[in-house]
């Protein structure tokens, strides 16, 4: 069974359609790209595969159920905004998940944490922006979820720790579980991914195995996103 599924998923913002007739599954044990220009509908999608939206019609399915309390416990959702306390610290942060979510891996994050040189004493407040992220990114891949939703996981992030983060925090994920990351950043994530969802205007432009991208069309993911998406 899928562990997302878009049956005629159709979602407005007044007269403002952010997806239209979306017809999608997403399987288990694959990283997909969800990838396109600002405004395509990519953080809508994420959003009402997390609860935070209702469609206008059509539906969206997780592991078969429409979202809702019982979804929330198979999803981990990683949203584009800070959303952590500015007060709390880094080991507070983790005994408030420790205890919310039943599937954290506490001990994982600290060894992630650990790797980073991220102290468990320090404030969320005193911790420049990637770090912000870092830290994130590190609670929601360590619990053990079937759909990890990334909203532009790495933005804020220094390049000598991406290859650490990608490698390591999103790379390593139960391999029952499907990963989803919206990202600008698309030479950096490719070697991760199997597949790619291309978007623009809430229409799904290609959904595709990466490997049929660099066998049958000779290019990689980032070159033909530029010449898909190219500026006129």
């Amino acid at each position: 069974m899928p562990i997302l599924t878009c049956e005629n998923l159709t979602k407005h913002y007044g007269t403002v359609a952010a997806l239209q007739d979306v017809n999608l599954n997403v399987e288990p044990g694959r990283i997909v790209g969800l990838l396109g220009p600002n405004g395509s509908g990519k953080s809508t999608m994420i959003k009402l595969a997390n609860g935070l939206l209702t469609p206008n019609s059509g539906r969206i399915l997780i592991d078969g159920m429409e979202p809702g309390l019982e979804t929330k416990k198979l999803v981990s959702y990683l949203p584009e905004r800070t959303y952590l306390a500015n007060w709390m610290s880094v080991k507070q942060i983790l005994n408030y998940f420790e205890d919310f979510y039943v599937d954290f891996d506490r001990q994982r994050a600290e060894t992630m944490l650990s790797h980073l040189g991220i102290p468990e004493t320090q404030r969320i407040k005193q911790m420049s922006k990637g770090n912000r992220e870092k830290v994130q990114l590190i609670l929601v891949m360590s619990r053990r979820a079937k759909l990890y939703l990334l909203d532009e996981p790495i933005g804020g992030v220094d390049p000598a720790a991406r290859d650490y983060i990608l490698n390591t925090i999103i790379g390593s994920y139960d391999p029952g579980a499907a990963v989803i990351i919206s990202t600008h950043l698309i030479a950096d994530v490719e070697p991760l991914l199997d597949e790619v969802i291309f978007i623009n205007g809430g229409h799904i432009l290609r959904h595709t195995p990466v490997d049929t991208i660099r066998e049958e069309m000779g290019k990689s993911v980032d070159a033909l996103f530029r010449e898909e998406f190219k500026c006129f």
